[in-house]
């Protein structure tokens, strides 16, 4: 069974879900976001562990691995959770402000995934999950540097899982199909529960880090019940 987890780009919604679901499950987790100050409700909840990193950054993200294994040991779960937009008709996208998107929800995809799996290789065991969203298999007007971001982190774990899952590690991507409520972003009192539950995607997540290697799942849609598909 799963001892631990990191759980990067955490901040107050699905991540948060997940490091209470995680610890209720008894592993030790570790959070990471820019803004590390910001996690220091979540850490006194939940007793996890908290780093500043830019996911962005090859330096940052090899010096988060390292103070999270010092601090956990050796990690069994690490979760990527970050993204950007750059929302706007496409003539009119600022170029930069597209790199960047690009730069956080790929780029730093793949930091996170080739450091998470260069820890797991020698062990052959341990699950690396990615938080993908609509975007991830379906262009939006006006949202093209989103999906762009979506669609190429949505291939770096399919290409992942097929390299990876012979070798023992557990690659997952998770399609985020709709909105998630929040303290400021509620259900309509005619459509109750037209938002995902955070806490019940994380079930979801830890359902998947528990699966049996005969039966692994590379992939999930999650949706709610009134989401026209």
């Amino acid at each position: 069974m799963p001892n631990s987890a990191l759980i990067v780009g955490a901040g107050s919604g699905l991540s948060a879900s997940l490091a209470r679901r995680f610890t209720a499950d008894g592993m030790r987790v570790a959070v990471a976001a820019r803004d590390s100050g910001k996690l220091a409700p979540l850490c006194s909840e939940t007793g996890a562990v908290a780093f500043a990193c830019d996911a962005t950054q090859p330096d940052q993200v090899t010096k988060l691995f390292e103070d999270a294994i010092a601090a956990l040991g050796p990690l069994d779960v690490v979760v990527f959770n970050p993204s950007a937009r750059a929302s706007g008709p496409t003539a009119e996208l600022d170029p930069a402000a597209v790199l960047r998107a690009l730069t956080i929800s790929a780029f730093g995809g793949f930091l996170v995934g080739q450091a998470a799996a260069r820890h797991m290789l020698p062990r052959r065991s341990g699950a690396i999950l990615f938080t993908g969203a609509s975007a991830s298999v379906k262009g939006y007007p006006q949202s093209a540097a989103f999906a762009m971001g979506k669609f190429a982190l949505r291939g770096l774990a399919q290409s992942m899982a097929r390299e990876l899952s012979p070798q023992g590690i557990h690659i997952a991507h998770f399609v985020i199909d709709g909105g998630i409520r929040s303290a400021t972003r509620v259900d309509p009192a005619d459509r109750p529960d037209s938002l995902l539950d955070p806490d019940a995607i994380a079930e979801t997540y830890l359902h998947v880090v528990k699966q049996h290697r005969s039966a692994w799942t590379w992939e999930v849609e999650l949706r709610p019940w009134v989401e026209r598909f």
